[in-house]
């Protein structure tokens, strides 16, 4: 018996002790090798890059389910050299394949759903076979979020780094309550041009504009959330960040004024950092930028964070010795009208690996310059 068990023993070792492939970072980068043109496989990966292609409730346009395979494609024009941090990629990146489940199930929620925004309250209210859609479509979110729980979970327990790459806003919840229970007293970092602390939007109990009330009032684990760039919200929304002690708000339009007057950036990235636990989940909307950095995602909004200004809070957050132990990107989607526009999916690939460093270099994975 004791020689029957070494043997699988042995194997085992030698699998594991498979050497990383060799990366020219100085040559073209083909997407079809992996992402960022990385030919990693799931074991060797340290991050893993979870595609949730959904769009169910999403209230304005549609289009984000296709983020993530925008988000590949466009991902294979990466320089991987970094003022930063260094060589994130050989920490070993790996994107798994969009779940066919999710997809049919988004196909069949996004129709369902479509009939009750169309629709006023009248005739919600009057007309049952609306109801039951709304029902069905509530039901669909949480078989969506029962699937990115496991999923993230699955990873994590293999100590590896799960991120969700979306799809809308409502994709990242199984993922942050993993990560909760992993992490106990969560600080979650919201980047987003909305609070998304709206009560079961439209009746969906899992809206992509419900998703941090969500998080604030059904996941125990996160001890605090810090918004930024928040500058499409309602009064009930308003008046539930200001109420929670959980919860700071650095509205764009009070970040823009501070700038205005002259104070520097770099101590309201501090003083936003400061906020923040030990241990610190990003929760990324792209249309936290400025829209001129993501023109097709689903609810642009005016104003909004530069680039660079995104990165100094992250750089800020890294500086400060906490520990960045997971993140997502969702809302980024494809110019619906011409293929050939990458311009969200380059800026949200180069964002995802900007975060992607950031996160390695804060747990010890790599070093910072």
């Amino acid at each position: 018996m004791a020689t029957k068990k070494t043997v699988p023993q042995k194997t085992e070792q030698k699998k594991t002790a498979m050497t990383k492939p060799q990366i020219d970072v100085n040559g073209k980068a083909s997407s079809k090798d992996g992402i960022y043109g990385l030919p990693f496989k799931e074991e060797h990966a340290t991050i893993v890059y979870l595609p949730i292609p959904w769009d169910v409730t999403t209230s304005y346009q549609a289009g984000t389910a296709k983020g993530p395979g925008a988000i590949l494609a466009a991902s294979e024009q990466i320089d991987f050299f970094d003022l930063d941090y260094v060589d994130a990629y050989q920490a070993g990146l790996f994107m798994k394949k969009e779940s066919a489940k999710l997809k049919k199930l988004n196909t069949e929620g996004r129709v369902l759903a479509k009939k009750i925004i169309d629709a006023d309250d009248d005739q919600m209210a009057k007309n049952k076979n609306l109801q039951k859609a709304l029902v069905k479509v509530n039901q669909l979110c949480e078989e969506m979020n029962k699937e990115v729980y496991k999923e993230t979970k699955a990873q994590l327990d293999k100590n590896k780094i799960a991120v969700v790459v979306g799809g809308d806003h409502s994709t990242p919840f199984g993922a942050i309550k993993a990560y909760a229970e992993k992490y106990p007293k969560l600080g979650v970092l919201h980047f987003d041009a909305h609070s998304d602390t709206r009560v079961a939007y439209m009746g969906f109990q899992n809206s992509h504009a419900s998703i941090m009330h969500n998080v604030m009032e059904k996941i125990s684990g996160v001890s605090k959330l810090v918004q930024v760039g928040i500058r499409d919200f309602c009064e009930q929304e308003f008046n539930y960040t200001r109420d929670n002690k959980k919860v700071e708000v650095y509205f764009d339009q009070t970040l823009a004024r501070r700038k205005m007057s002259g104070e520097s950036f770099q101590k309201i990235a501090k003083e936003i950092v400061s906020h923040l636990p030990e241990h610190v989940y990003i929760s990324f909307d792209i249309d936290g930028l400025d829209p001129r950095f993501c023109p097709n995602t689903g609810t642009p909004v005016p104003g909004g964070l530069d680039y660079q200004e995104v990165v100094l809070i992250i750089n800020e957050l890294i500086a400060s010795g906490k520990k960045l132990v997971g993140f997502d990107l969702v809302e980024v989607a494809p110019n619906p009208k011409d293929k050939t526009n990458e311009w969200d999916a380059n800026v949200g690939m180069r964002l995802l690996y900007k975060m992607t460093s950031a996160s390695l270099a804060s747990l010890g994975h790599i070093k910072k310059r």
